[in-house]
C-alpha cells in the first residue's frame, strides 16, 4: 500500500461519516415533525455504508498484473443507501395539536434523541480520526521528501 492509497481509504470514509453526519443532523431537525408532504410523522432514517475498491479499475489490475493473482485490492467506504428506520414511533394523547386524529392521539416520530446525539458523537469521531489518518500521511509524506534531499 502507497499512501495514495492510505489518503483514498481516509478520504472516503470522511465522505461516509459527512454523509452519515447530514443525514443524524436532518434526524434532530425532525424530531417533533408530525406532519410531513407524504403523511404521517417524519420517520428516522440511518446511512448503510459498503466497502468499495478506492483504485481505479486499471490500478487494480496493473496491481494484479504486477503481483501475481493473490494480491489485494484495498477497500475504502461509501453510503449503499439511506434506509427509513421501520420501529414505530411513540403516541401521545394531544387533543389540542393539529394532526392529531378524531381520539385525540398524534403519531409522532420513532427518533430517540438521546441516540442521535450517540450517533452524531460516534460519526464525528470517526470523522476526526480519518482527517488525522491523512495528517499523518501527509507528515510521511514531508518527511520523505526531507530524506530525499
Amino acid at each position: 500500500m502507497d499512501m495514495t492509497d492510505s489518503m483514498a481509504v481516509s478520504v472516503s470514509a470522511l465522505d461516509a461519516q459527512r454523509q452519515r453526519l447530514n443525514v443524524i443532523s436532518s434526524n434532530l431537525a425532525n424530531a417533533q415533525s408530525t406532519h410531513t408532504p407524504g403523511g404521517g410523522p417524519y420517520k428516522r432514517r440511518d446511512v448503510v455504508f459498503q466497502s468499495t475498491p478506492v483504485a481505479s479499475p486499471f490500478q487494480r489490475t496493473f496491481r494484479q498484473v504486477s503481483t501475481g493473482p493473490g494480491a489485494h485490492s484495498l477497500d475504502g467506504v461509501k453510503v449503499l443507501r439511506v434506509k427509513e428506520d421501520a420501529r414505530p414511533g411513540q403516541v401521545i394523547y394531544d387533543p389540542r395539536h393539529p394532526d392529531a386524529d378524531k381520539k385525540g392521539f398524534v403519531k409522532m416520530p420513532n427518533i430517540n434523541v438521546m441516540e442521535e446525539m450517540v450517533n452524531m458523537i460516534g460519526a464525528s469521531r470517526s470523522y476526526e480520526a480519518n482527517v488525522q489518518a491523512i495528517n499523518a500521511t501527509r507528515a510521511m509524506w514531508n518527511k520523505a521528501l526531507e530524506i530525499g534531499r
